[in-house]
């Protein structure tokens, strides 16, 4: 993807960051939405200034080094996913299992893809690895309490990946194809399936 071609003389509005606080967080926000469109490796000062319609001077203020930057647009993605999770609902309910799940790929995207991307990242980078992984642990935990609380009993490591890998593949292909819907569908599916496993346990 590329970005339009601004006609001559003409230039985006730059947007004023008066505020120390909020002016970093604009800054994150503009980070992921590069990475979610180019990868990782689009992450500039000048990419991120572009997009969040400020001086490249401010962004080197906030942030003093590139790693710095990415190193807090990662820590900042980890956040904002997390608080934005549709896992651990905490009722114990098939019926509420993983709700919103779909809705939160649609109203962002652009995080889903920074998380991708890195994940893709990792791989040439080990540096960062720590992160993503204490992202991922967090999501697996709150797969297994959701599953634990569902199913009346612990759950075993292999059961609560298994679920959480069609999460994972749902949001992947939801992102990519569009089609909340089907996601919708698949996710009745699989509380079906999780219903007839907590039944089952309750006749032994």
């Amino acid at each position: 993807m590329t970005d339009p071609v601004q006609p001559a003389g003409e230039r985006r509005p730059r947007k004023r960051v008066t505020n120390y606080g909020a002016g970093r967080v604009a800054l994150l926000d503009a980070a992921v939405r590069v990475v979610a469109r180019g990868g990782l490796r689009k992450l500039t000062y000048r990419a991120v200034a572009e997009e969040a319609g400020v001086t490249h001077g401010l962004v080197v203020h906030h942030f003093g080094s590139r790693d710095a930057l990415i190193e807090e647009a990662v820590a900042h993605a980890i956040r904002s996913s997390l608080s934005s999770s549709a896992m651990d609902t905490g009722t114990g309910k098939a019926d509420d299992f993983a709700t919103g799940l779909a809705a939160m790929v649609e109203s962002g995207p652009d995080l889903q893809a920074f998380q991708y991307e890195l994940l893709l990242e990792a791989r040439r980078r080990p540096e960062l690895l720590p992160q993503l992984r204490a992202l991922y642990e967090e999501y697996f935990a709150a797969t297994r309490r959701d599953l634990s609380r569902l199913l009346s009993r612990p759950v075993d490591r292999g059961l609560s990946r298994l679920v959480f890998a069609a999460l994972e593949g749902l949001v992947l292909h939801q992102l990519v194809f569009g089609e909340q819907d089907v996601t919708e569908e698949a996710l009745t599916e699989l509380r079906d399936l999780l219903r007839t496993l907590a039944d089952e346990r309750d006749g032994d």
